[in-house]
């Protein structure tokens, strides 16, 4: 949520800030601004889309700025609640959310601040610029001010009393520095940077830094200094360009088969699964694990459902699963030996990180975190880690992060059994088999998508859909109902298909297109009999089902055929067709299929 990017350099740092923003525009927002030093402090915000940002400042240089996409929190969407903030010569932008800022407002006003805005934001640039009246310099003032913030935050400070440097720091939301060749630079992003330098440094909570155009310092919150390991991105320019397609949705839909090749690559040629791929002393930390916990919001949770079904088939653990922003704040029973996994396509998922560290006070420290992102808060605080390898998901609907995300689940699940003695080498090889295959599994149903782009034509005049799955395929059921709403906005449910008599079926009628996920599995004459019950209402059903499955087509029956059915992986190769029917009704109903309203890809606010 929200984006930073800063700069300090021996160039015109406008198009620079520009281009950063652009390239967060991924995170979700709903207004944007930036503040440069130009013979004096200079502000530029505007509502909507950075391009109008853009139009604004086309004759704008400096070298010296900071500059932000907001995604109103405290305040609606205006010009006036817009980032950067002022106060006296003093701007600020910031990502999170200051829990405290109205009693500090409330101080602030007594001395005789003004605000402007409704925003949590203008109580850190006032407080700052107070602290800066009897301290030495910025960095000083800033650190202070930090030590009366409570909450989450990301701040980028500039002065027009200093022109050359910058203050930068974090607390529970990312940020990063970039060393360049002339001059430095910071952002939430690595991806924003890119364009400038692939050297960065991954700031630590309690770090406050100062930037300039020919070095940088990194202090703790008591003004220790610090010394930050530099990382080389292995990001390209390429990675995060779209390309020949028309949205980065459909770009990352199609980067599933590679995403999974590069996901499951450390299995492709072995001839058994190592419980070392989830990082050094796993062996010791899994062998003996009673039960697993998984962590995970919106679509990663989806992830953690399906996970469940073949933790506990496979390796015969119980396994809960919990969205976690509810698990923080319920009293739950804590095991010791429990394996708690955390899930993350951002690996910055701010009320996944405080579950799993509320997890861990709660006396349960194996954690295991998967993520998309190796230099994440959630890797960086996990025992152990699978990255996804993904690569960077730019639209805000996640597809290729989904699938990579089953992939290492599905691994866990055979690892875990392997080490319970709950499969043979026979097994064991079979599982590795069809993991290897799913690149070209996936590939092969990416052929669907004339089919399914002629469904969409249907969908798109609907107000509401239903979906429905059974056994492993409901969470793909309730993950094709969320993309379906994120990105068309046509109001979406799933349900077990055998929960529809005890409610959902009183709402089926020949308006209500019914999906349901049916493959060639042992449940599939369950749901024949489910399907059934939606034509006897006159529901009109669309149906996704494997080769060979004898679900036959006829008026108000619609089948699409997978090319095989896959059997425990079966989740993997059911979503790919959902996500296209998202995103081809999407497209018919001219919706802004990237950046969907009111949405932010990384929820770095609780």
């Amino acid at each position: 949520m929200c984006g930073i990017v800063a700069a300090v350099a021996d160039r015109n740092i406008v198009p620079v800030l520009l281009e950063g923003l652009r390239r967060l525009e991924y995170r979700g927002y709903d207004s944007a601004g930036l503040a440069v030093h130009n013979g004096g402090l200079y502000r530029l915000r505007a509502v909507g889309r950075v391009a109008e940002l853009a139009t604004r400042a086309e004759s704008l240089s400096a070298s010296t700025g900071i500059a932000h996409t907001r995604w109103a929190t405290h305040g609606v969407p205006s010009e006036r609640n817009a980032h950067p903030h002022v106060s006296a010569g003093l701007a600020v932008v910031h990502n999170g959310i200051i829990e405290n800022f109205e009693q500090i407002k409330a101080r602030l006003v007594g001395l005789g601040y003004v605000f402007a805005s409704d925003t949590d934001t203008e109580a850190i640039a006032h407080l700052i610029e107070h602290k800066l009246r009897s301290r030495a310099d910025l960095l000083a003032a800033t650190r202070a001010a930090c030590a009366e913030l409570v909450g989450a935050y990301a701040i980028a400070v500039l002065s027009e009393r200093e022109p050359a440097r910058l203050v930068v720091a974090r607390h529970g939301a990312p940020l990063l520095l970039g060393l360049g060749e002339d001059g430095n630079y910071a952002a939430s992003d690595a991806t924003a940077l890119l364009q400038v330098t692939r050297t960065m440094i991954y700031l630590e909570d309690g770090d406050i830094a100062e930037i300039s155009r020919g070095g940088f310092r990194i202090l703790r919150a008591d003004g220790t200094p610090v010394e930050r390991p530099q990382h080389v991105s292995s990001l390209s320019v390429d990675a995060v360009e779209l390309g020949h397609y028309r949205h980065y949705m459909q770009k990352e839909i199609f980067e599933q088969p590679q995403a999974l090749a590069n996901t499951l690559e450390m299995v492709g040629a072995a001839h058994s699964v190592a419980p070392q791929l989830f990082g050094a002393g796993a062996a010791e930390m899994l062998a003996d694990v009673k039960s697993v916990l998984i962590l995970a919001c919106g679509t990663s949770f989806h992830a953690g459902l399906t996970a469940r079904y073949w933790i506990e088939q496979l390796a015969g653990l119980p396994c809960a699963v919990e969205i976690a922003s509810e698990y923080r704040y319920r009293e739950s029973v804590p095991n010791p030996e429990a394996l708690v996994v955390a899930i993350s396509q951002s690996g910055e998922t701010a009320d996944t990180l405080a579950a799993m560290k509320h997890a861990r006070v709660l006396g349960q420290p194996r954690t295991l975190a998967i993520c998309n992102v190796a230099e994440s808060a959630l890797v960086r605080d996990a025992a152990l880690k699978f990255l996804t390898r993904a690569g960077p998901e730019i639209g805000v609907a996640s597809t290729k992060a989904f699938t990579t995300q089953l992939a290492a689940l599905f691994l866990l699940a055979v690892t875990l059994a392997k080490l319970r003695g709950r499969i043979d080498a026979r097994e064991e090889a079979a599982h590795l088999v069809a993991m290897r295959h799913l690149p070209l599994a996936v590939g092969r149903v990416l052929e669907l998508e004339p089919q399914i782009a002629r469904w969409a034509q249907a969908f798109a005049m609907k107000q509401h859909a239903l979906f429905l799955g059974r056994g492993l395929h409901y969470p793909i059921a309730l993950e094709g109902a969320l993309k379906l709403k994120e990105i068309s906005y046509i109001h979406a449910e799933a349900y077990p298909a055998g929960e529809l008599k005890h409610g959902p079926l009183a709402l089926v009628d020949k308006e209500m297109p019914v999906i349901a996920v049916a493959p060639n599995d042992a449940l599939l004459e369950k749901l024949k009999s489910n399907l059934q019950e939606v034509r006897a209402r006159g529901g009109e059903l669309f149906v996704f089902t494997d080769a060979g499955s004898e679900i036959p087509e006829s008026e108000g029956v619609h089948i699409i055929r997978m090319p095989e059915h896959y059997g425990l992986l079966s989740p993997v190769l059911h979503v790919v067709p959902l996500q296209l029917l998202a995103y081809h009704a999407a497209l018919v109903k001219g919706t802004d299929v990237d950046k969907p309203r009111n949405l932010a890809k990384s929820v770095t606010v609780e």
